[in-house]
């Protein structure tokens, strides 16, 4: 087996373990959630395949939509992020290019990047999961807050984990 796939691997369940018995109860003044699981999804090297990462996503999505019991609001949300991933790519790309084996972590990438790239997946993500949530217009504002606090604490969380990251 490659090497790369088993410590992506080896970090999913890491992620979705920290997701679903840690940051499931660390809620921040009732409106900021930490969806730490959305790394397994970023975390692919740049040449995986999209529907690897699509399946990917769906499968961490209802496995926190288990645990959650939100019948597939995650599943959704981290498939569309999935979909969405190789635009961020794109938008991101710096002026030499990717180099298609690396991975989009703070030893490969700089921390300004992975905190632009971690930053624009949460909140496209997050956007999608509370818009899905509240479904009303008259929850506008309680939804713009939850998006912004928990765009803000994911994207901490994250990146704060890159560090004990090692390739």
């Amino acid at each position: 087996m490659n090497r790369n796939f088993l410590n992506t691997t080896f970090w999913v369940v890491i992620y979705l373990l920290l997701q679903v018995f840690f940051f499931r109860s660390m809620i921040l003044f009732d409106h900021a959630f930490c969806f730490v699981y959305i790394a397994s999804t970023l975390s692919f090297s740049f040449d995986t395949p999209k529907t690897q990462v699509l399946l990917l996503g769906f499968v961490t999505g209802i496995f926190v939509d288990f645990f959650y019991n939100t019948l597939g609001l995650h599943a959704a949300s981290t498939v569309f992020l999935a979909f969405a991933r190789p635009v961020i790519l794109r938008i991101l790309t710096p002026a030499r290019g990717y180099e298609e084996r690396n991975e989009p972590t703070i030893t490969v990438m700089n921390l300004r990047w992975v905190i632009s790239y971690v930053f624009l997946s949460a909140l496209l993500h997050h956007t999608i999961l509370f818009s899905l949530e509240a479904l009303n217009l008259s929850l506008i504002v309680p939804t713009l807050i939850k998006i912004g606090s928990s765009t803000l604490y994911t994207t901490i969380v994250i990146v704060l984990l890159q560090f004990f990251r090692r390739n």
